[in-house]
């Protein structure tokens, strides 16, 4: 039986991809066995174990970007990482290591490759984590989703293959009525649907309070506003009787499937994962760029979709004063909407996941 081992995490945008691609591998190779191993205390250690898959927690923690005392700690966690690592590679004995990114998976990586363990990594962004450059070197294989990528992996190992996204979005182009009645809205109005992430984005709420008195005017539109858990309450509180009939509010989205499927158009951040999906479903899209990351790689995600005139981009330090002027003039213009469905519908990749997965199978 061969084995695999995935690799990284931290948030959802690697977490959700690192499954997709496990179930890929498992519908290509039954006979494989796959083991995560992510950071202690994050995300994957509940979602993987709801997907079926057994995962070992690292210690591994984030460098903060300033010098702090905090990093010392950091440090230290990485030996504790690194000699844990070594311990998972000697006793589960994988045939290939993959990393999806984020620290998590810098430590299995590193101890992999040291052990003659061939390596492949999933780089998700247009611009590249700092863990999967620092592996790139001794990699065998670097599946990449954006074009471009030799700036920072040698290019005679990349492999373009898209970024992996949940099955169950698959079907949402043909789900309309069932979100419809999912979300209590009007089959005769159009729908926005305004999103920050399952924690939410701030700025975006801002924009929202700020426009909510406008969009309650909008006769023939209704919104979806994802808010996220983390602001929830207060902006609960806040606008205790004043949240307009055509808006529904709520921290998060039980179904994004159905969501996806009511949108005429969507308001969100611009995360790798995000993207790929807004891709393959063609959605006409608002992108309002995270400033809270790494490198501003969520700017380069989104301008690489402005200049296919596949997105519009507001920044984040503009939303609360654009995003309803924007919102407004492509409601009104069903030509623009149209062509920016059908040129970010040109840069899908339905199959991205079991193009990795081939990859990877050919290796073991």
């Amino acid at each position: 039986m061969k084995k695999v081992i995935i690799s990284g995490g931290g948030t959802g945008g690697h977490i959700f991809p690192a499954l997709s691609i496990a179930n890929a591998l498992k519908r290509l190779n039954k006979d494989i066995e796959i083991l995560f191993v992510g950071a202690e205390g994050k995300m994957e250690m509940e979602k993987v174990p709801e997907a079926g898959y057994k995962i070992v927690g690292l210690p591994v923690r984030g460098l903060q970007r300033k010098l702090t005392l905090n990093n010392l700690k950091v440090l230290w966690n990485l030996w504790r990482s690194l000699k844990k690592a070594k311990r998972v590679v000697r006793e589960f004995k994988p045939d290939v290591v993959v990393g999806v990114g984020g620290y998590a998976s810098g430590p299995i990586g590193k101890v992999a490759t040291n052990a003659g363990i061939p390596l492949v990594l999933q780089e998700q962004n247009s611009y590249a984590g700092v863990t999967n450059k620092l592996l790139a070197k001794k990699a065998a294989k670097i599946c990449v989703a954006y074009e471009g990528m030799e700036r920072f992996f040698p290019k005679e190992k990349i492999i373009f293959t898209g970024n992996p996204v949940r099955k169950d979005l698959l079907n949402a182009v043909n789900e309309r009525v069932e979100g419809i009645a999912f979300y209590g809205l009007d089959a005769n109005k159009k729908t926005v649907l305004v999103t920050g992430g399952s924690l939410g984005a701030g700025s975006i709420n801002k924009a929202m309070v700020r426009w909510l008195e406008k969009i309650a005017g909008w006769k023939d539109v209704q919104v979806i506003w994802q808010c996220g858990s983390y602001y929830h309450k207060e902006l609960e509180e806040q606008l205790k009787g004043r949240m307009p009939e055509n808006v529904k509010f709520m921290p998060f989205l039980k179904r994004m499937d159905l969501a996806y499927a009511c949108a005429d158009l969507v308001v969100a951040r611009a995360g790798a994962g995000t993207i790929s999906e807004l891709c393959l479903l063609g959605k006409a899209v608002v992108l309002v760029p995270s400033p809270n990351v790494a490198e501003d790689h969520q700017t380069k995600n989104a301008m690489a979709l402005v200049n296919k005139q596949a997105a519009v981009m507001v920044k984040d330090a503009e939303v609360v004063e654009r995003l309803g002027e924007v919102m407004e003039r492509l409601l009104q213009d069903d030509g623009e909407r149209k062509s920016l469905s059908e040129h970010i519908l040109t840069l899908a990749m339905k199959d991205s996941d079991e193009m990795i997965a081939r990859e990877i199978l050919k290796i073991v």
